[in-house]
């Protein structure tokens, strides 16, 4: 508390009366400098709300001795929005929050050691941009519900926004990636062959943003359950009658569902004609997310 200036102990005081109310289910702190252990919970029935959002395992780990939920979250340099969204979807992957759970959110910029943003949110039905409980889509174990996630909403980034005023497609297909590279062939120069791990995971915005501007080109990408992106520009050799397609459907969408029949992939599609984003699973539509509206 020493660290905390006059207005910032008032403005977490005043979010703590907000969070005793009982249309509060969650107070989710995103920091790596837990301001609100010690003196200014003492006397507060809060511990049963409160979770910490961290992206030290250390400092996880000494939260959860202390008996505080805690989630980790990558120490990537989010955007305060983007970094609730992604504290939001751990803490709903260890099932401690669940849909319709109302959250107060407190978070900042950087290491949030100072915090500068309050947001209220009715998990699953009010959040911004449509966050997805992927645990309802029942990938299993092996797949991470953060990546999945990042991707689903990044394939809703780019149905809605294409490229350069373009509307375009996608393929996205995640996991068993060494059977899915075995399955197909690259069509171009992979762009992301030559960087390490760590310059190449979609938890990282900036790497988004680049399978955004990819997305361009033919072929499909290719990403570990981990989030590593492995290519782009893959040509999918997989085909299978036995996938489930509706009408009107055509070859991007009979690839990303005919991938995830030879393989435990799960894919994501993208429509270039509507932007609706689909994800397959043992070639079978597990969600379907149509668009609001497009960019002109």
């Amino acid at each position: 508390m020493a660290d905390l200036s006059k207005f910032d102990r008032e403005f977490l005081r005043a979010v703590l009366t907000l969070a005793s109310k009982s249309d509060v289910d969650h107070l989710l702190f995103i920091s790596d400098s837990p301001h609100l252990t010690g003196e200014m919970l003492r006397g507060r029935p809060l511990r049963k709300k409160l979770i910490y959002a961290t992206s030290s395992d250390k400092l996880a780990e000494n939260l959860r001795a202390q008996h505080y939920q805690s989630v980790v979250i990558p120490s990537y340099d989010y955007a305060r929005v983007e970094k609730v969204k992604v504290a939001l979807v751990a803490a709903a992957s260890e099932n401690m929050i669940k849909d319709g759970d109302t959250v107060l959110c407190l978070t900042g910029h950087g290491e949030a050691r100072t915090i500068d943003t309050l947001i209220k949110i009715e998990f699953g039905e009010q959040f911004e941009d449509r966050v997805v409980s992927i645990d309802a889509m029942n990938l299993g174990a092996e797949f991470n519900s953060q990546v999945v996630e990042a991707l689903v909403q990044l394939g809703l980034a780019i149905g809605q926004q294409g490229y350069e005023g373009h509307s375009v497609g996608a393929i996205i297909v995640v996991g068993d990636s060494t059977a899915v590279m075995e399955k197909s062939r690259q069509l171009i120069l992979n762009p992301f062959q030559g960087f390490g791990e760590a310059e190449r995971n979609v938890l990282d915005p900036k790497i988004r943003d680049a399978v955004k501007t990819f997305s361009v080109l033919d072929g499909a990408f290719v990403i570990r359950e981990d989030g590593v992106v492995l290519a782009a520009g893959r040509y999918l050799q997989a085909t299978s009658e036995k996938a489930k397609l509706p009408l009107g459907l055509g070859a991007r969408h009979a690839a990303a569902a005919a991938i995830t029949i030879d393989t435990r992939a799960i894919a994501i599609a993208v429509s270039q004609t509507s932007g609706a984003v689909r994800v397959f699973k043992d070639g079978e539509i597990v969600l379907e997310l149509a668009q609001t509206a497009r960019r002109k």
